[in-house]
């Protein structure tokens, strides 16, 4: 299993390295510095707008879907055509609850406009999410990695086309960049569509009992998702709404948060792979130290040496990305992608727990969570700002990551290999003198 599991993570990685990478610092990062700190602050919390209430887009029906696939197969083709059915209405009513609540948050008709395509990304991409499940269940992780990047292709043909090509003729701007997104994830869902139905033929249609079935037994899953959403998305909303200079302090914080995004692309991936694992191992009854160990061996020393490397080289690497970068926006940064190394461990013990199907336990961690960030960002961000934010963020991924790993050995009583907690310790406290020795020798150089 554990050979199976880092001969899948090479083929993943090597796709989502490759494109993901070019297109945040390629794409993203570009139209930021060509459109300015505060254009794109005022679309990152918009973004984050259309985030935050993914949970009717979903209804945790995605992660369901993988974990019951991997241990029941044959319930993929008699479900797809009442999921879909299902999808198309609960798509519906997130666009309108959306919207809703940006009209009621005062945003302008403009603003509006922009959500409007920006909830309808969220949809095109919620049903390729939810074609991949299907693959990831199946453990046709192939095709899911394909589908894991084919978007971003697209869109990066598009922009680069603007970007670098000059062609089309198209004005950089915000409004180009949410249309261009739009066509990127149409063909992606298109395509995600006919692979799907290649597994088998399935008439879509809504039928009731099956839905509320199906509603039934991802409402957990579909709590944790909102919940967590909350306690993640919700910085870059509060900063641009409860600062005079939001927009602004928004684009700083987004500047830092999407190097964290590209760090994430790794373990989001890994834990994709590992959810229909966990899952069919504990069917089945199987050990899980070996691969809990592999992953934890994998993950967390990457997150611990490139959290280290970005914290101590912070403003050299904001300086390659971005025109503006000050030195506020490197603190920021400084705080953010610290949480690349609780994230990573998120990851492994917070998708065992899902496999396991310890959604309260979950659950309840995630309220925590919510208030925490909730309760730290209203202190922290009107006198600190954007690094109030961040810091809110490190405090609770931080205690999230921690009852977590908790949960995970209280309830499932797994057994890693040969104190690697306390390895992974000594190896952090080696890395970060390492990379603090090199900086500091690097500081004298230059002066």
């Amino acid at each position: 299993m554990s050979k199976g599991f880092i001969s899948n993570i090479f083929l993943i990685v090597l796709l989502n390295v490759l494109i993901k990478p070019f297109y945040i610092f390629g794409i993203d990062a570009q139209i930021q510095n060509q459109v300015g700190f505060e254009e794109y602050g005022f679309y990152f919390s918009l973004l984050n707008l259309s985030f935050l209430l993914n949970i009717v887009l979903d209804f945790g029906i995605t992660n369901y879907n993988s974990k019951n696939i991997a241990q029941h197969p044959k319930t993929l083709i008699k479900y797809l055509g009442s999921l879909v059915g299902l999808r198309l209405v609960l798509s519906f009513l997130y666009l309108i609850i959306t919207l809703v609540a940006a009209f009621f948050m005062g945003h302008t008709a403009g603003a509006i406009h922009l959500l409007f395509f920006l909830c309808l990304n969220q949809i095109l991409a919620a049903f390729t999410l939810y074609f991949r499940s299907n693959f990831a269940g199946l453990h046709r992780f192939k095709i899911d990695a394909i589908l894991s990047v084919l978007d971003r292709l697209i869109l990066i043909f598009l922009c680069s086309a603007v970007l670098y090509g000059k062609f089309f003729e198209a004005e950089v701007s915000i409004e180009n960049f949410i249309y261009a997104q739009s066509i990127s994830y149409a063909l992606a869902a298109f395509v995600g569509l006919l692979l799907t139905l290649r597994l088998g033929k399935s008439r879509i249609k809504l039928k009731k009992h099956i839905s509320w079935v199906l509603l039934k037994s991802s409402f957990p899953y579909a709590l944790l998702i909102l919940l967590m959403m909350l306690y993640t998305k919700m910085d870059a909303i509060m900063l641009e709404r409860l600062l005079p200079d939001g927009k602004e302090q928004a684009g700083m914080y987004a500047a830092g948060f999407r190097i964290l995004d590209a760090a994430n692309i790794f373990p989001l991936l890994i834990a994709g792979i590992l959810l229909p694992m966990f899952a069919r191992m504990l069917k089945m009854k199987e050990n899980l130290s070996p691969l809990l160990s592999t992953a934890t061996s994998i993950l967390v020393p990457i997150a611990i040496v490139c959290a280290s490397i970005c914290f101590f080289y912070a403003d050299e690497l904001l300086s390659l990305i971005y025109t503006h970068s000050n030195p506020v926006t490197v603190v920021c940064f400084q705080f953010i992608i610290l949480n690349f190394i609780p994230i990573s461990t998120t990851y492994i013990f917070g998708t065992l727990l899902t496999a396991n199907g310890n959604l309260r336990a979950l659950n309840m961690m995630a309220i925590g969570g919510f208030a925490l960030n909730l309760s730290l960002n209203f202190m922290l961000i009107p006198h600190y700002q954007a690094q109030g934010a961040a810091i809110a963020t490190i405090l609770t991924q931080s205690l999230t990551c921690i009852a977590q790993i908790v949960i995970a050995k209280n309830i499932i009583g797994f057994q890693l290999h040969n104190n690697l907690f306390f390895k992974l310790l000594v190896f952090s406290l080696r890395i970060v003198d390492l990379t603090a020795s090199l900086a500091l020798i690097q500081q004298k150089f230059k002066g």
